[in-house]
């Protein structure tokens, strides 16, 4: 067996895994030859002790092929492998939040001067001022607790969103909330349909540059056919996976406490019998996401990240104790990435389930990851992630 062990097929990679300078970053791969044969890397010979071998490489480029390859008296044996050179990384954080059709609701309704008069609006312009939060409301076209559609919202504050759209930014979320997954066996059409009526709204009533392609559906789930249109879409990043997943999870107090983390952090429930484990939701990939924040799908084009928690399901002391464990880790596996998300009707008090502090929730979120994790929020849909380094 030839075997590349340190690094997996899409590993994202930057200055705290080698030494960076401005034309590379170089690193050492390491594996297993059970051979006992010489291993090439890239062509060079590797050192060797053992079944185990490594090689100093140097990253140029920003999606780069390694090859492995050893010469047997049963032939060669070859493996290749994409590894992406996140150049000049820096700590940076994505944050959006989902469900959004409340706010335009009562913008429609309350007609105020000024659409960031609306509290929603005016906290999240708080926020950024304070913390320099980038934020993306992922939306529906239907009111589904009130009868209303997004075409119905004026756009007599499109110059405020137009100004204010380097930071604030609308996506498809769904047509509407209900059904839960609309895109799980969705036809392209109707997605299309869908993702075009959005567009056509957002650019009335908010100007072009307020519209982002979606980086997360509703619950998370698109069928292949759509993932396909999505890309053709320009979709960069989707979080966590597209393939359609398993979402539910067993009554929260009968969750051991592993799998009581795991449900905060990801809308994927991971039991922890490893038996049942490769059954539900790819364990070894959502493992990896979770230590090391992102991957790369060289075939789609795609990069895959991690969202370490969402916000209305945790209290505030909650949060903090997951931020900690999270910051940890990345100092650990090297991860610049934090990936945020929540919800917007728990924000608003007519909501059959809202959370009074619910917004608190948000600025503590944004709080920990600039101030004490020393993040610049970014759009993932930018660049590598928002690193705009390569462009």
């Amino acid at each position: 067996m030839l075997s590349i062990s340190n690094f997996r097929e899409g590993t994202l990679l930057n200055h705290h895994h080698g030494i960076e300078t401005d034309e590379s970053l170089e690193i050492t791969v390491e594996g297993f030859n059970s051979y006992g044969t010489p291993v090439f890397v890239n062509g060079m010979p590797a050192r060797q002790d053992g079944l185990q071998f490594s090689c100093d490489v140097k990253l140029t480029e920003k999606i780069n092929k390694v090859e492995v390859s050893t010469k047997t008296a049963y032939g060669e044996f070859v493996q290749r492998m994409t590894l992406v050179w996140d150049k000049k990384s820096f700590r940076r954080c994505c944050f959006y939040i989902d469900d959004h059709i409340f706010l335009f609701t009562d913008l429609a309704k309350q007609r105020p001067v000024r659409a960031f008069d609306h509290f929603y609006l005016k906290e999240l312009k708080r926020l950024h001022d304070l913390y320099g939060l980038k934020v993306t409301l992922n939306t529906f076209y239907h009111n589904d607790h009130e009868e209303f559609l997004l075409k119905d919202m004026p756009d007599i504050w499109k110059s405020e969103f137009e100004d204010n759209s380097d930071w604030l930014k609308f996506a498809l979320h769904a047509y509407s909330e209900f059904p839960d997954r609309p895109y799980a066996e969705g036809a392209r059409k109707d997605f299309l349909h869908d993702y075009e009526l959005m567009k056509k709204e957002i650019t009335r009533f908010a100007g072009a540059g307020a519209f982002i392609v979606p980086q997360v559906m509703h619950w998370n789930n698109v069928s292949p056919g759509i993932a396909d249109e999505l890309i053709k879409l320009g979709v960069k990043c989707y979080a966590e996976t597209m393939r359609t997943r398993l979402v539910s999870t067993p009554p929260y107090d009968e969750m051991t406490e592993n799998e009581r983390k795991n449900a905060f952090s990801s809308e994927v429930y991971v039991p922890e019998n490893p038996a049942l484990a490769r059954h539900y939701g790819f364990a070894e990939e959502i493992d990896y996401l979770n230590k090391h924040g992102a991957i790369y799908d060289s075939d789609l084009k795609v990069f895959f990240h991690h969202d370490w928690l969402v916000c209305n399901r945790l209290s505030i002391e909650e949060i903090k104790q997951l931020f900690a464990l999270t910051k940890a880790k990345a100092e650990k596996y090297g991860c610049d990435l934090f990936s945020v998300c929540g919800h917007e009707q728990y924000s608003f008090p007519y909501y059959f389930n809202y959370q009074p502090d619910h917004l608190q929730k948000l600025e503590t979120t944004i709080r920990l990851m600039v101030e004490e994790a020393g993040c610049r929020p970014v759009f993932y849909q930018d660049g590598l992630l928002g690193n705009t380094a390569w462009e």
